[in-house]
């Protein structure tokens, strides 16, 4: 049988008992501690001789030293746990930070505790849990994202100016062809420039061949 360390580390009261009372149930989960801050866990374990410890499930927003910043100390006192995120932060930053810095998991605290509990026994045997949500956003911000033509990006007046240059008009021509002045075609090829990612009119006009307007 199964026999998993566990430690929880939640300043929310009623969730820390709901967890504690949940997981204490199952006979191959043994919690071994418990506590409401970073700080208090990390002097919980100075003073213990021998610390068993499996898997943490820790809570980001604590108070003193976060959830995020505590990673790196726990992971130093026991390099062999694993590390699952149970929060209520969903933002992206937050759940990088947390993979990066160590963690193994992270699930929201909607996960029902049956999920939490299969979360702890997937982490325990090698593999890695996230609530739905969460894998989402990990999958869209590896994914491959669709971007626009540079050239797409050009306003209706900009795009008859790179034609003009395309069609070899001066800055001069260009002005009296749309009636504006020299200065305010100078502005648009500066910008235009800057959209295109091309320094010169030469760059300009080799990327610009062959597509038209």
């Amino acid at each position: 049988m199964e026999n998993i360390h566990l430690a929880i580390v939640e300043d929310d009261a009623i969730i820390r008992e709901s967890l504690e009372s949940f997981l204490s149930i199952n006979k191959s989960i043994t919690i071994t501690f418990v506590a409401d801050s970073i700080e208090v866990f990390l002097d919980t374990l100075r003073v213990s001789r021998n610390p068993k410890v499996d898997i943490v499930l820790l809570d980001i927003g604590l108070p003193g030293v976060s959830g995020l910043e505590g990673i790196r100390p726990i992971k130093g006192k026991l390099p062999d746990a694993d590390i699952i995120m149970l929060t209520t932060y969903e933002e992206e930053d937050k759940i990088f930070k947390a993979l990066c810095g160590g963690a193994t998991s992270y699930l929201t605290k909607r996960t029902p505790l049956v999920k939490i509990q299969d979360a702890i026994f997937t982490v325990a045997r090698g593999g890695s849990y996230m609530s739905p949500s969460i894998a989402r956003k990990v999958v869209q911000y590896f994914a491959p994202t669709k971007t626009k033509n540079d050239e797409s990006n050009l306003t209706a007046r900009q795009k008859q100016i790179v034609q003009g240059i395309l069609d070899g008009l001066s800055y001069k021509l260009i002005a009296e062809k749309y009636m504006i002045s020299i200065d305010t075609v100078r502005d648009h090829i500066k910008k235009i420039y800057k959209l295109l990612h091309v320094n010169s009119k030469g760059e300009l006009i080799q990327k610009m061949i062959g597509k038209g307007f």
